[in-house]
Order: structure tokens, then sequence, then C-alpha cells
């Protein structure tokens, strides 16, 4: 990735930066067993990525869920999820990306769907604030990934167009999200993603975690 051909960086934080997408799995699909409509782990694993509400409807699309269930999955999937919160560790290299970007005046956005408190536990285990420009929570925008929204907010934040920033995530989801916003999208495969999927998604180039894509940083 050329450094001298961007303005700004929007990441994406679970599966990316943070190591936290087997946990998401497992709270999913602990919290779906416990409501009576147990789903594969696995297959619950290809959703994470995607909104809650979308990953629900699609995880029991052939039963569509009533509102009431939606949201006792929800708040089940977050009291399992947040028992895991001071296990949370930042991925290979995910400090010294943001610190490289930070440093070559890349503007660099946390492209983040999370609620306001996990975001904060996310940065606490990131531990890389100073290399941070702007953020976005599940507050700033009516619909999480694939949909476009998210993205668009984190680039009107970034004060740029989308020819000049990159999306960095480690799901389909959001390789969908950064074509739909006109972004160029680089993908990880340490949330659990194959390469394949990723460049089926519209990857540009695939790495295995935030290190070796900073190996691959050009000024």
């Amino acid at each position: 990735m050329h450094l001298d051909d961007l303005d700004a960086v929007l990441v994406d934080v679970d599966g990316t930066l943070v190591d936290t997408n087997y946990l998401h799995a497992l709270c999913w699909s602990d919290a779906f067993a416990e409501h009576g409509v147990p789903r594969p782990t696995a297959d619950l694993h290809h959703l994470v990525g995607m909104s809650a509400d979308l990953l629900i409807a699609t995880a029991l699309a052939d039963a569509p869920p009533a509102n009431q269930l939606v949201e006792a999955l929800k708040q089940r999937h977050g009291e399992l999820y947040r028992e895991h919160w001071p296990t949370l560790r930042p991925l290979p290299g995910a400090r010294a990306l943001l610190h490289r970007l930070h440093s070559q005046g890349v503007t660099t956005v946390l492209a983040s769907s999370a609620p306001d408190e996990e975001l904060a536990v996310l940065r606490k285990a990131l531990d890389a604030d100073d290399s941070i420009d702007h953020v976005t929570t599940s507050d700033d925008a009516k619909a999480g990934k694939p949909a476009p929204d998210l993205l668009a907010v984190a680039l009107r934040e970034a004060g740029c167009p989308a020819d000049r920033a990159v999306m960095v995530g480690d799901s389909v989801w959001d390789g969908k999200a950064a074509q739909a916003t006109g972004l160029r999208f680089l993908g990880l495969t340490c949330g659990g993603t194959s390469e394949a999927d990723l460049l089926e998604a519209g990857a540009q180039a695939v790495f295995p975690d935030p290190g070796y894509l900073l190996a691959h940083l050009t000024a």
C-alpha cells in the first residue's frame, strides 16, 4: 500500500485489530442454543461482522424470529461477550500499523459498529489512542455492514473523497460495504475469513494480519 496515494485509512476493529471474532461466534452460538434455536458455530462465524439484527435474521432465515426473540438474543450475546472483555488482546502488528499510519500523516479512522461501551473496551485493549484520529460507533448509522452507511460516516469524519482512502477489514461484509462506498478494500485473514472469500468480496490484496500489512507499506 502506497501511503502517498492516501489521505485516510478506515480500519475495522473486531477481527482486524483486536482478536474477537471467534469469541463473538461462540457467544452467539451459546445465545442461540439457550433460546432453543441452535445454529452451528462455524455458520455463525461466517456472519460475524454483520450488524446484529442482520446476523440474527440471516441465521434464522428459515424461521424469521419475532422481535422479542431478536432482542433476547442480542442481550444474551452481549452478556456472554462481556465476560471475555478482560481477555481481549490486539492482533499482531495492530498498534504498530496505526502508529505508522498516523506518523506518516494519514488520517486514521476506526470504522466500528460496536456500541460506545464495547468500543471503549476494544480501544483499551488496543492501547493506541494517540494514533487514532476519529472513531465511529453503532450510533452513527442506521444500518450496519454490509450496508455502506457506517463507512460513509467514517469518510465524512476523515474529510476526504473515497478515492483518497482505503478500507482495511477482515470480513466479506467489510468488503461489500467498501465496494458500496467506492472505497478500495484490503483484507486480513486474521478474523478467520479465507483469502479466497476476501478476494471475492473485492479485496485488492489480502494479508494475514496487521503486521504483514505494515511490512508492505511504502511511503
